[in-house]
């Protein structure tokens, strides 16, 4: 094939917005085909090439291969390289057979089949491994099929995966064994590893069975695929044993070859870090050794009731269907509805917001709930169909029973948006009987904590200001970022935040290094 690689790239491109479209978008989202844009390809590749000997053929593989975006990008910046194979896999047919006949002619050998299902090769093995995986979730995956990638992973790079782990990490795990001594890959994969517990193993993988070389993660506002909401990020790393004293280049925003941010950081300091979406924005730092926001609440989901359509009623609907307030416990309204940071109550503890609402929760059996309370039922019989069949709802002793969650002095917006023009995230102080769904994080003081507010009934104000004052880029950094710049605290990520200033305005001693059991001990005492 002699047409430039411009040319070419143009035809490549023709040929996949022609595949794409004769495929649903619900479709591609399951089965996580995201072609890699033509720019990111080229990016990746150009970097990729600076990383090898210019004198050394390339053996390039793909075990995703789609309709070859990595393969144009390296015809199109390999000038005056020789590449001595090429190979890729492709599953779907759709995409295979029409880019098998689009490379014929080129060194580009394609593969209709599953690469995790194909032996490695004995000989001739892949020296420039460049792969965007199949960014398939975990809950698509077949249990038994999970239980064989599981055992391949463990056997092929001795990664234990979890069972939360999407495909893509079995896809790096299973590509270990195709790699030629001292080759090469990058893999262009979703940043989400870097912070969740899945991620841990990868982690481990990366830091000890290869040499990890460089970590770019894309700002996440910079969402590099436009049909699919992830944040992504380019590893590196080379199939060979770390050597002693290592470090790890990471980079932030821009380009792989214009990065916003860089900088080397030392492998036992990632080995200590939990989140490694904090490089390299913020320099290492010593474990914290004071208190933490869980020392001082216990922080959990709010209630999830099954269907928020039915169970959470305005004050007008309320009154309307005559149910009676025994059954209606006050509930916030979502995050949106939510305009104060400051919530108070009339005589009866409901809040004093334009948006009242209710849920509906009873522990009664039918057969009760027909005798005694008739509106309550003629209500509960119109969800009898669509309502009390869905899973959490079924599961119940009463489908119409709700979890307790008790009012939280202090609730928190766990869902937020860098870009956003106020906080991200936002602490609420709740002076008002409302319970609060699974849009907030609810935080109860823990015993340590609630023996000081007893002397001191007023520190509960300067302790909500206190969280409002904690800095951006600490929650930022203790939760996990998706795509568009959608960042999320977990309630254990929120138990981990620094709490010193806390537990100072309370007047508890600031106690250093302090043993795990020691605290426990003094949490219960």
């Amino acid at each position: 094939m002699t047409t430039k690689p411009d040319t070419l790239e143009e035809q490549r491109l023709a040929l996949q917005a022609a595949l794409d479209g004769k495929k649903k978008q619900a479709e591609r989202n399951r089965l996580g085909q995201f072609a890699t844009p033509t720019a990111l390809a080229r990016d990746v590749l150009t970097y990729g090439l600076s990383l090898t000997a210019k004198s050394e053929p390339l053996n390039f593989f793909d075990p995703a291969i789609g309709t070859g975006s990595f393969y144009a990008a390296l015809m199109s910046t390999s000038t005056g390289r020789r590449i001595a194979a090429a190979h890729g896999f492709e599953i779907d047919p759709h995409y295979g057979e029409p880019a098998r006949a689009f490379w014929h002619g080129t060194p580009l050998q394609i593969t209709l089949g599953d690469f995790t299902r194909a032996e490695p090769p004995a000989i001739g093995k892949p020296n420039l491994l460049i792969c965007n995986p199949p960014y398939v979730r975990h809950h698509h995956l077949e249990p038994a099929d999970k239980v064989r990638l599981q055992n391949l992973a463990r056997d092929r790079a001795n990664l234990s995966l979890s069972g939360l782990a999407g495909l893509y990490c079995y896809f790096i795990a299973l590509a270990h064994t195709w790699m030629a001594e001292g080759g090469l890959a990058g893999w262009l994969i979703p940043s989400e590893f870097m912070d969740v517990n899945y991620g841990r193993s990868l982690k481990d993988y990366l830091l000890r069975e290869v040499t990890l070389l460089h970590i770019h993660r894309f700002d996440p506002n910079d969402v590099q695929f436009d049909d699919a909401l992830v944040s992504s990020a380019v590893v590196w790393f080379r199939n060979e044993k770390p050597p002693a004293d290592h470090k790890v280049m990471f980079s932030y925003g821009g380009t792989l070859q214009a990065p916003v941010i860089i900088k080397k950081i030392n492998a036992q300091d990632l080995e200590k870090a939990d989140k490694w979406t904090r490089f390299p924005k913020n320099d290492p730092a010593a474990e914290h050794d004071g208190y933490r926001l869980g020392d001082l609440f216990a922080i959990k989901r709010g209630l999830a009731t099954g269907d928020n359509s039915f169970f959470i009623l305005d004050e007008a609907k309320a009154k309307a269907l005559h149910l009676p307030p025994r059954f209606l416990r006050p509930i916030l309204p979502s995050t949106r509805y939510l305009k104060v940071d400051e919530i108070s109550a009339d005589e009866n503890g409901v809040p004093l917001l334009d948006k009242r609402l209710f849920l509906l929760d009873c522990n009664l059996p039918e057969d009760d709930i027909r005798r005694d309370f008739p509106a309550l039922w003629d209500y509960l019989k119109t969800g009898l169909a669509h309502v009390a069949s869905r899973y959490l709802c079924r599961s119940r002793r009463y489908w119409y029973a709700q979890e307790n969650r008790k009012p939280a002095p202090i609730v928190c917006t766990y869902l937020g948006r860098s870009d956003h023009a106020g906080r991200t995230f936002r602490f609420i102080l709740n002076e008002s009987d409302a319970t609060a769904s699974n849009v907030y994080l609810l935080l109860y003081p823990q015993p340590l904590l609630a023996r000081q507010l007893a002397v001191r009934p007023n520190a509960m104000r300067g302790l909500w200001e206190a969280l409002n004052s904690i800095k951006a880029e600490t929650l930022l950094g203790s939760g996990r970022v998706y795509g568009g710049g959608l960042h999320k605290l977990e309630p254990k990520e929120l138990a981990n935040v620094p709490a010193d200033n806390l537990a100072a305005l309370v007047g508890l001693e600031i106690k250093r290094h302090m043993k795990q059991k020691e605290l426990v001990d003094e949490l219960v005492a």
